[in-house]
Formats: C-alpha cells, structure tokens, sequence
C-alpha cells in the first residue's frame, strides 16, 4: 500500500464572468483535484482535504452573504457526508467593513491609495508604477496571451478543418509552433 502524506489542496479562481462559477465548474474542479492527488494504487482514505474557491465579482449565489461554504449533506439527518471535498464562494460584491468587505473593496479598486490593505496596495504600485514591476507584468501578460493562442491552435488542429498555415495565420502563432503542437498531441493535419 502505498501512503501519501495528508495535506489540503486548494484550487482558487477570481471569476469576473458569472457562467465562469457555475456549479458544475466547481464540481468538476473538485473531481480533477481529487484525480491529480491520488496516484494509481493509493487507498481512497489517502484522499487530501480540498477546496474550490471562487472570489466572483457578483453574488453568483444570491442571497447576499459574504461567503457561501459548500459541503455534502446527508439529507435525511442533515449530517456532513465527511469526504472532505469543500467549495467556497467569496462574494466580491459584498463590501462592508469586516476584513473580508475590505479585502472585496480592495480587490476591486484601481488605484492602490484607496486600498485598505497595504501589502495589496504595495503590491498594485509595483506591478503599476515601478518599471521592473511593469515589465514583470507585461511578461506575464505575454505570456497567458501565448498561452491562449497555443490553446486556440490547438482547438483548431483537433477540429481537423484547417491547414497548420491558415491556423498559424489565424492565431498569430509561427508554423513551426503549430507544427510542434500538432506532432505534440499526435494529431493528423492538414498540409
């Protein structure tokens, strides 16, 4: 038998768009948590404790709490189910003045002078103002845009229509990039 150590796994999302935390992303979150944390031939008690967090700009749920915990129950005792497997919503629209409303008014301010929290507003002034920060970001800006474009191709390549030129054309990718991708997931394309 083999034994992993137990430790909690969290998965954390801010979601801007309301469809990005419906329930089945959460649940589906969960399970791939779950996938990933348990080696083949390791005993299901070895399951780690989890979490999905989604910080939403509005109150997806709506019944405007600041939190929404949850968890399986037992419908005929109104027990937990005890599988350990946790979804939290964070409502970003709830702003008052407890520590989490600051942190949601935080999160939602532009300028860092008006933030609650100075280590999120140093934090903002960097990745704003100061030059090396301003490059950390573009940086990472650049790449999630590649990252998008990769995943596009590779969207494209698996619907088989189109030529690896047209699909470079299309994403902004070089032809060796999509070539690259195709040959990396085994796909037959067009030439």
């Amino acid at each position: 038998m083999l034994l992993i150590p137990l430790e909690k796994k969290y998965n954390i999302e801010v979601q801007r768009n309301d469809k990005g935390a419906i329930p089945k992303r959460a649940r589906y979150n969960s399970s791939v948590i779950d996938t990933k944390s348990l080696p083949t031939g390791t005993e299901f008690e070895e399951l780690p404790e989890t979490y999905v967090i989604f910080i939403t700009e509005n109150d997806v749920i709506g019944y405007n709490k600041p939190l929404y915990h949850i968890d399986r129950v037992i419908k005929e005792t109104g027990e937990l189910f005890g599988d350990e497997a946790h979804i939290i919503y964070v409502n970003g629209s709830y702003q008052d003045e407890s520590p989490l409303g600051k942190l949601m008014h935080d999160f939602s301010c532009t300028n860092p002078e008006d933030m609650y929290y100075k280590l999120l507003a140093d934090k903002m002034r960097y990745f704003k103002e100061d030059e090396k920060g301003v490059e950390e970001m573009c940086k990472i800006m650049e790449d999630l845009i590649d990252s998008e474009k990769r995943e596009i191709a590779l969207r494209m390549l698996k619907g088989g229509r189109l030529p690896i030129e047209e699909i470079a054309e299309y994403t902004g990718l070089m032809v060796d990039e999509v070539k690259m991708l195709a040959e990396n997931e085994k796909l037959v394309t067009l030439q």
